[in-house]
């Protein structure tokens, strides 16, 4: 497996299993809290954050001690091609989500809905980035 399907699937893993529990307890606990500003969900937000960083870390000093040389070779006109697909099919997908949050969603939500929404786009669009990665990788084996 080349080293930045490696680091495109440590990604998805960091991004579910940071933001998988942080959007359920959102959804669980969306018809009870208030929409003012509330240090609880932003301190949810902030562990959902750590952890992706933390399993981003680790995993990346993981990969690299594996395979030093692998980590280091520039990328050729294949994985060049696969991030611009990649990064190209995600922009599309975040642009989306934020023409839904900022110019539809203020008529009829606002405070954490809204900004629960805009992080949700955001992940999406990772997880479209690094699922077309990956996707890419796997199709020419």
């Amino acid at each position: 497996m080349p080293y930045r399907e490696k680091t495109a699937w440590l990604s998805l893993v960091a991004m579910a299993l940071a933001f998988v529990p942080y959007f359920a307890i959102v959804v669980a606990q969306s018809h009870s809290s208030p929409s003012s500003p509330s240090l609880r969900q932003l301190g949810l937000f902030a562990v959902a954050a750590v952890v992706q960083m933390a399993i981003l870390g680790i995993g990346h000093l993981y990969l690299t001690r594996g395979s030093p040389a692998e980590a280091r070779i520039p990328p050729d006109e294949r994985d060049v091609a696969i991030m611009r697909r990649s990064i190209s099919l995600a922009y599309y997908v975040l642009i989306t989500g934020m023409i839904l949050v900022g110019c539809v969603m203020p008529f009829n939500s606002g405070g954490w809905t809204i900004v629960n929404a805009a992080l949700l786009m955001i992940v999406l669009a990772e997880v479209v980035h690094y699922g077309v990665v990956v996707v890419s990788y796997r199709r020419q084996l």
